[in-house]
């Protein structure tokens, strides 16, 4: 790995890391919205007992795509270090953990910094989208 890809994976880990901050929002949505509907469910209008559930139920793959983007954020690191010696080593390393199918090519740099990408974009959607919904359930909240 030459030193053009050495900061390209260092941009991305970095850019990865920096989404840190909307895991927390969403982790805090999620408990928050759980948390509502523990002490006060019962004395929600149903509407906004609803907005709240779809809140924390978001929540649940919005873990998941922030566990990832944190995995890749790592993986990236370890490319950029040279931790993790190519592209090919990581993915037999991933291979072996199972999270990743054996693939006989090897994937260019540039397609697994697209779906790091894409990866974090999905993780901001899904905060968005935890973020709007809780703004409507607290807007609806005293509509009897």
């Amino acid at each position: 790995m030459n030193d053009d890809d050495r900061a390209l994976c260092a941009a991305t880990a970095g850019l990865l890391r920096a989404g840190s901050a909307l895991a927390l929002w969403g982790l805090g949505l999620s408990l928050t919205s759980g948390l509502v509907l523990a002490l006060t469910g019962r004395s929600l209008p149903s509407a906004t007992w609803a907005a709240f559930g779809v809140v924390a139920l978001i929540g649940l793959p919005e873990r998941y795509l922030a566990m990832r983007v944190r995995l890749d954020a790592a993986l990236f690191d370890g490319l950029a270090r040279s931790t993790i010696a190519s592209g090919p080593a990581m993915d037999r390393a991933l291979a072996t953990l199972g999270l990743r199918r054996r693939a006989d090519g090897t994937r260019p740099l540039a397609d697994r910094v697209l779906g790091a990408r894409q990866l974090m974009q999905r993780h901001g959607i899904a905060v968005i989208a935890q973020t709007v919904i809780f703004a409507m359930a607290l807007a609806m909240q005293d509509s009897r």
